[in-house]
C-alpha cells in the first residue's frame, strides 16, 4: 500500500511539473501569436530619424528564433514597422545594443545594452520610448532578445542617417 502512495505522489508531482513546463511553452504559441500590434508614430512629419534597420534571422538554423521588418529610430522613440514579426516565445525584450553585428554568439546580455521594455506583440508596429539621455549613436543595433532563456531572437543593423 505504501508503494503504491508513494508512486501516486511521484507521479502527481511530476505530472504537475511537466504541465507546468509545457504551460509555459505553449502559451505564447496558443494565446499571443495572433496578436497584431498597430501603433502608429504621433508627428511622424515633425520628427527626425535617427538611423534605421531590418530585423534578420539570426540563425537560419533555428526555426524558432526568427524575425523580419523593419525599425525606424527617432530621437525619443524607436518604432517597430508594421512589417515587423518573431517568432512567439517567452519573456522577449526590444534592446538597444552598442554592437553594429550582432549575432548569436554575442555576448548581448555583458553588453552596455538598453532595455526598452518587454515585447507587447510577435507581430505588427509597436513604439517604444528611448529614455533620456541615450546618445543613439552609440549604438549599433536593435535586438529582440528572450530574458527568460538567454537567447537572441533576432537583431537589426541600424543605418544611422
Amino acid at each position: 500500500m505504501a508503494k503504491y502512495i508513494l508512486t501516486l505522489i511521484v507521479g502527481a508531482l511530476l505530472g504537475a511539473i511537466a504541465g507546468f513546463a509545457l504551460g509555459i511553452f505553449a502559451y505564447p504559441y496558443i494565446f499571443l501569436a495572433d496578436i497584431v500590434a498597430v501603433e502608429k508614430v504621433e508627428d511622424r512629419a515633425a520628427r527626425k530619424i535617427v538611423a534605421k534597420g531590418t530585423f534578420i534571422h539570426a540563425n537560419p538554423s533555428d526555426p524558432i528564433h526568427h524575425g523580419k521588418g523593419g525599425v525606424t529610430v527617432y530621437a525619443d522613440l524607436l518604432h517597430l514597422e508594421s512589417d515587423f514579426e518573431v517568432g512567439p516565445g517567452p519573456k522577449y525584450h526590444v534592446y538597444l545594443v552598442p554592437e553594429q553585428n550582432v549575432t548569436p554568439a554575442t555576448e548581448v546580455a555583458s553588453t552596455m545594452f538598453v532595455d526598452l521594455g518587454r515585447l507587447r506583440a510577435f507581430k505588427g508596429s509597436q513604439n517604444y520610448p528611448v529614455p533620456a539621455g541615450v546618445n543613439l549613436a552609440d549604438f549599433g543595433s536593435v535586438v529582440i532578445w528572450c530574458e527568460q532563456f538567454g537567447v537572441l531572437i533576432s537583431p537589426a543593423t541600424l543605418r544611422h542617417e
